[in-house]
């Protein structure tokens, strides 16, 4: 862990064993179900391949893109997104699917899922924005506003799919930017409840919903209706023991557990691979986990800090809650396991995530010296990666960097002023010398008889060269004149 890119290579491995595992997983839980319904074992396997290769082209490019592009088309990527939210409403373009939910595209029989990208942009372009507006001196409103708004928007239009998963995930996203951005505890705890009740309204008015919530908390009333997945899930987990039946070896695939391949993978892991393969299942999100965040301490950049914080909650939420629903913590909501359930469009979402944070931990400050230095390593090489740029402060930054500091040294002036300065003798409080108008004619005066009684041209011309000085400085003019009078004042100004 002390070397330089240990971080990057963390997140790379764990992407490659997690993306491994899943295609393993979802061959050996889609195959009874793809042979019964298109007479092939491998027809959701291909698929899930597909997307798995472009996953891994996506993650190769965002192990690219220069930050500051992230940071431009953050807001265009984002407004895309909204605009792909509205389309898939309108029927004859989206799709219908899984219990009459309309949130696809199906182009020349691929699926897309807008959704899925709407949480990518959003988090980006949540973490650009209170990047650029963070400092001593920004308000809560420029906090709230427009980042709140605009998530009400897309979760607005993504309930009305409705899709209840995709929603919880897009609350953890801006539950994470407000928190890691600092927002007061107070309004955080306030946005948190308000939150916590809009789902607790939402998970009780559709049917299926509030079935859901009901069975959770009476599973023995439904038995085979709405509490049947989730027994079946306990009992999979159950069948599998300690080292599990085998891989390939799942009975709960064969028609008794549905969504087998999706939501519900986790429990054909535990009963093929056992509890230890649940556990090094846990343990891989566990490790990303601290990785994620580590990287996010070591940022310099404050956007790369904010991004790959709320991306790696983000993601270990999302799987927190599938294993929890799958192991009864929780009631059923939808969500996918992260890079193992069987999703195109999750998956190479996903594997954009983790390149941009493979990305962020290339511009931690010791990766950037090691790279600098020619200490790039061999798979670096292999994929003639982009040496990444060093963080610099914009001018933005050192504008409200000033800007947070000016209130502070306007309020400690007064005090320097009244501070008692101290000195040989002792210490005195310094106060301003200026001379009321008695004093400036008395000064005045002075000057005159001086002048009066020095009718030397030497030091009149010396007089008169000088410019004309402050009242406050009248004594020590008088003074000058005065020493003038003697012989060696009158050298001094033959001489000139």
């Amino acid at each position: 862990m002390a070397r330089p890119l240990a971080s990057f290579h963390l997140v790379v491995t764990i992407a490659v064993l997690l993306t491994v595992l899943g295609l393993v997983m979802v061959l050996s839980s889609s195959s009874v179900g793809a042979v019964a319904a298109a007479g092939s074992a491998y027809g959701l396997f291909t698929s899930q391949v597909i997307f798995a290769v472009l996953g891994m082209v996506i993650f190769y490019i965002a192990l690219q893109i220069p930050v500051r592009l992230m940071r431009r088309f953050a807001f265009p990527a984002f407004a895309f997104s909204v605009v792909l939210l509205v389309l898939v409403l309108i029927p004859g373009i989206g799709t219908v699917r899984d219990r009459g939910t309309r949130g696809w595209f199906v182009i020349a029989g691929i699926s897309l899922q807008p959704a899925e990208i709407a949480k990518i942009t959003l988090a980006v372009w949540g973490a650009h924005l209170l990047a650029s507006r963070r400092g001593e001196n920004s308000t809560l409103r420029e906090m709230l506003v427009p980042l709140v708004p605009a998530a009400l928007l897309v979760t607005g239009l993504i309930v009305l799919q409705p899709d209840l998963g995709t929603t919880v995930s897009i609350v953890i996203i801006v539950i994470a930017l407000l928190w890691f951005a600092g927002l007061p505890l107070k309004v955080f705890l306030g946005i948190v409840g308000t939150a916590a009740t809009l789902a607790v309204i939402l998970a009780l008015t559709a049917g299926y919903r509030s079935q859901r919530v009901r069975a959770f908390f009476n599973p023995g009333d439904d038995p085979q209706g709405a509490g049947y997945q989730a027994r079946q899930a306990k009992f999979s987990l159950a069948d599998g023991g300690l080292w599990g039946r085998g891989l390939g070896q799942s009975r709960a695939k064969w028609s008794y557990l549905p969504n087998a391949h999706n939501d519900f993978i986790f429990a054909i892991i535990g009963e093929e691979l056992g509890f230890l393969g649940g556990v090094a299942v846990i343990g891989l999100f566990g490790l990303f986990a601290y990785v994620g965040l580590r990287i996010a301490m070591r940022s310099a950049d404050p956007f790369l800090r904010l991004f790959t914080a709320t991306a790696t909650t983000w993601i270990i939420g999302q799987a927190f809650i599938n294993i929890g629903y799958v192991v009864g913590l929780l009631p059923v909501t939808g969500l996918q396991l992260p890079l193992v359930s069987a999703g195109g469009t999750s998956t190479a979402t996903t594997l954009l995530m983790f390149g941009l944070i493979a990305n962020a931990a290339r511009h931690e400050p010791e990766a950037i010296a090691a790279l600098h230095a020619g200490q790039d390593g061999r798979f670096a090489r292999l994929l003639r990666l982009r040496k990444p740029e060093a963080y610099r402060a914009g001018r933005s930054s050192a504008a409200r960097t000033v800007a947070a500091r000016q209130p502070r040294a306007r309020a400690a002036a007064p005090e320097r002023s009244a501070r008692p300065a101290s000195g040989g003798g002792g210490s005195r409080t310094r106060k301003p010398q200026v001379p009321n108008e008695r004093q400036r004619r008395a000064a005045q005066d002075r000057r005159g008889s001086a002048g009066r009684t020095e009718p030397r041209e030497g030091t009149g011309r010396a007089r008169r060269a000088q410019p004309a000085r402050e009242p406050a400085r009248g004594r020590q003019q008088t003074n000058r004149t005065t020493r003038g009078s003697n012989g060696r004042s009158g050298e001094r100004g033959n001489r000139r």
